[in-house]
């Protein structure tokens, strides 16, 4: 007898919930233990009882870079090398699955919880969502992508309705998870606490089987967001397995009671209870701990890779410090860094560094580092003693480094935030400093961008580190002195504007429906779509040294993929690595379509003078576009434009593809369009037959009016037959639907 035939119903209902806010349930008499589940995207945050449902007071961890960081650090292997950290500490720590890496799309930079998720774009998001699942599972331990899907807000996060339309999903909200899914094969999917076009995530059928388990072959566990369920049965049979934090007495008393009074197919509920029952007979032994200090440093490298250098005016950066020089650091950031979001996300860190203390302990000898705070973190008033502290310092330094940044409270899962813009005291001290003459480094720390355009001119480098973790500090002495050669580079865009973003009218919606009605124009796609200019693009990042692009060569293969090679060479004094972005413009198509969209990325690490040849293979898929009418991808052949680059507006070298395309066609059907019949060879054949000639010889009734036909060219040719003398009435429609293609 197997496992399934031995447990009884009401067995079956439990395993189905929780026994604990962090365990499965276990059937201690067939001998199935309960296992542990605990958040953790950037850092274990595992509760001591493992009982505990508040966010403080969890075993220490390392606190890695938030995915907002390891986004900018288009690394995968970096990523990967996070993600076993963190499996190694989760096993550690005797937790089965991590609930991570969240990987929703950055629709706007209002959202609250962007700093838990990569970017705005669904194939850098994959690809470092997959490398981070492979990593947590090359340790024995599960991973969990989330929040599956169409999550991009926290305001009303648990009932509002992502209205989103079918090719808007498929093209930006879905391809991420399609890619983790299919090639990681994660032991978990959470659903998201939103409804999707008015139905609870939790209960979407079309997501979580149709799409997910049909499709996709995805054969794991899919697990609630804490608190997404409403009807238990109802998530049962749209596919949702286990219920966190378990309703007890309640969700599984409603399955047991649904299967017996029939409204529940029992062999739904056997199939949710065998997914959990595997992901039970997976979880690993606990094993005896993990190196703090190698974890450490890993968090450090990791950080100085997150880094983005946004603006370099006159080499500023690296700092050259000389004997004798005082490098005034300005900002109460500095000595008290903010380095990770608030909410489940929240990590106890093993050790913290702190900015000004770690860049105080690397310069040489003989060079001062002094402090003011120059601003308050608690208010966004200015205070004018802290300001002339601040002021008085900078005019006695040979370098000014100002830590700007924003507070805890400015973002936070749970809460949307409500413009970009850093505190007024903080952008105040700026000026003041750049009136009085003074060249100004920048260091920000925040989790989702800030308004730029309003400060940027007053500082002379800016160096992006977001929030990069426990070792951020002693990352940010290492990029500042140069060290570290900065090799991030914008996994979203910087807007001049808030309102230039493509969601901003329908961001965060109202009574209870968020309208997605930029379609597939999110991120970079809508800003370029609408010509609009940004502070800074998508892909941006400068170094420390310069790159070249060279030998662009695009092949076409027989299958409709294109071979992409091109070299990129260092040609500064420095060693730097650089992020070769290839970008795709379609032909003119049958849908709107965005100017141009990242389709590969390689990041390359070269000393001074050498080059890399770069190679990428472009499939099919990557050229198409998804037709809701033929339920497929698409791709409609014609001239593609290939380019390579170092941002989405720093293209360095384009070419042309010419790509054979599939033969598109419409149903000629009684709805079919007088324009879509005469569009098609055939039917634009059997029409004029149908229609006939004139005493001239010439094509009768509207076939012969080209005004006629400008004005009535989308009209179906059933509604066409009410007009008299078109030559279209309801017998020549039957005999030409009766002839031509069905759909």
């Amino acid at each position: 007898m197997t496992q399934l035939e031995q447990l009884t119903l009401e067995e079956k209902a439990a395993l189905c919930l929780g026994s604990t806010v962090w365990h499965t349930a276990p059937v201690p008499r067939l001998g199935v233990p309960a296992v542990m589940l605990s958040d953790g995207p950037h850092g274990l945050r595992r509760q001591p009882d493992g009982n505990q449902a508040g966010i403080s007071g969890s075993l220490p961890a390392t606190c890695f870079p938030t995915a907002s960081a390891l986004g900018s650090s288009w690394d995968p292997v970096l990523v990967q090398r996070v993600g076993a950290a963190i499996g190694a500490e989760a096993r550690a720590q005797g937790v089965a699955v991590v609930l991570g890496p969240g990987v929703n799309i950055k629709r706007s930079p209002l959202c609250g919880r962007n700093f838990e998720y990569f970017s705005e774009d669904p194939l850098l998001a994959g690809v470092l969502g997959e490398a981070h699942v492979v990593g947590v599972q090359s340790q024995g331990v599960g991973a969990c992508a989330k929040h599956f899907a169409a999550n991009n807000q926290e305001t009303d996060r648990l009932r509002v309705s992502a209205d989103v339309d079918e090719r808007t999903l498929r093209e930006i909200y879905l391809p991420h998870f399609e890619r983790i899914v299919t090639r990681a094969r994660p032991w978990m999917v959470m659903c998201a606490y939103n409804r999707v076009n008015g139905v609870p995530a939790s209960e979407h059928r079309w997501l979580l089987t149709e799409v997910l388990r049909g499709e996709w072959g995805f054969d794991g566990v899919v697990v609630s967001d804490w608190g997404a369920v409403h009807d238990r049965v109802a998530a049962l049979a749209a596919g949702l397995d286990l219920e966190m934090p378990p309703n007890l007495g309640v969700s599984d008393a409603a399955i047991v009671a649904a299967v017996r009074d029939g409204s529940l197919d029992e062999t739904i509920l056997d199939q949710a209870v065998l997914r959990i029952l595997g992901l039970v007979e997976k979880a690993p032994q606990a094993t005896d701990g993990f190196d703090a200090d190698e974890h450490h440093a890993l968090a450090r490298s990791a950080a100085a890779d997150c880094a983005v250098l946004l603006k370099n005016d006159r080499d500023l950066l690296p700092l050259r410090p000389a004997d004798g020089d005082t490098i005034a650091v300005l900002g109460e950031f500095a000595r008290t860094p903010r380095y990770q979001g608030a909410g489940s996300s929240q990590v106890n860190p093993t050790r913290v560094d702190v900015p000004l203390d770690a860049l105080s302990a690397a310069v040489p000898a003989g060079v001062r580092v002094d402090f003011a705070a120059g601003y308050g973190i608690v208010t966004t008033e200015l205070d004018d003693r802290l300001a002339a502290e601040a002021l008085d310092l900078a005019a006695r330094a040979s370098t000014v480094v100002l830590f700007l940044g924003l507070p805890d409270g400015d973002e936070s899962e749970g809460a949307d935030r409500r413009h970009m813009n850093l505190p007024a005291n903080q952008t105040a001290l700026l000026a003041r400093l750049a009136e009085a003459g003074t060249d100004v480094v920048v260091v920000l720390a925040n989790g989702s961008t800030v308004h730029l355009s309003s400060w940027d001119r007053h500082a002379g480098a800016i160096l992006e580190t977001w929030l990069s973790g426990q070792a951020a500090g002693g990352a940010i002495a290492d990029l500042l002195l140069g060290v570290v050669n900065p090799s991030g580079r914008l996994a979203e865009t910087v807007p001049v504007d808030l309102r230039d973003n493509p969601s901003y009218l329908n961001f965060p919606g109202e009574q209870g429906h968020v309208r997605y009605g930029e379609g597939v124009f999110v991120g970079y796609r809508g800003y370029d779509a609408a010509g609009r200019d940004v502070a800074y693009p998508f892909g941006h990042g400068l170094s420390y040294t310069t790159f070249t692009y060279h030998d662009l060569a695009v092949t076409v293969t027989g299958d409709s993929s294109v071979l992409v090679t091109c070299t990129v060479v260092n040609t500064g004094a420095r060693h730097g690595k650089e992020v070769v972005q290839l970008y795709v413009a379609a032909p003119p198509s049958q849908v709107a379509r965005p100017v141009r969209e990242l389709k590969a990325f390689a990041k390359v690490d070269l000393p001074p003078g050498a080059g890399e040849t770069v190679t990428f293979q472009l499939a099919a898929r990557d050229l198409s576009y998804w037709s809701v009418r033929d339920q497929r991808w698409l791709l409609q052949g014609g001239t593609f434009e290939i380019a390579v680059g170092a941002s989405s507006r720093d293209l360095r070298l384009t070419a042309t593809a010419q790509v054979p395309g599939e033969a598109i066609t419409v149903p000629l059907t009684a709805e079919a369009t007088l324009r879509e019949w005469l569009a098609d060879p055939a039917g634009a054949a059997a029409l004029h037959a149908a229609v006939g000639v004139d005493d001239d010889g010439k094509p009768a009734g509207i076939l012969g009016d080209p005004e006629s036909l400008t004005v009535l060219g989308d009209f179906p040719l059933t509604t066409l037959t009410a007009f008299p003398g078109l030559g279209i009435d309801r017998t020549v429609v039957a005999e030409l639907t009766r002839t031509r293609r069905q759909p």
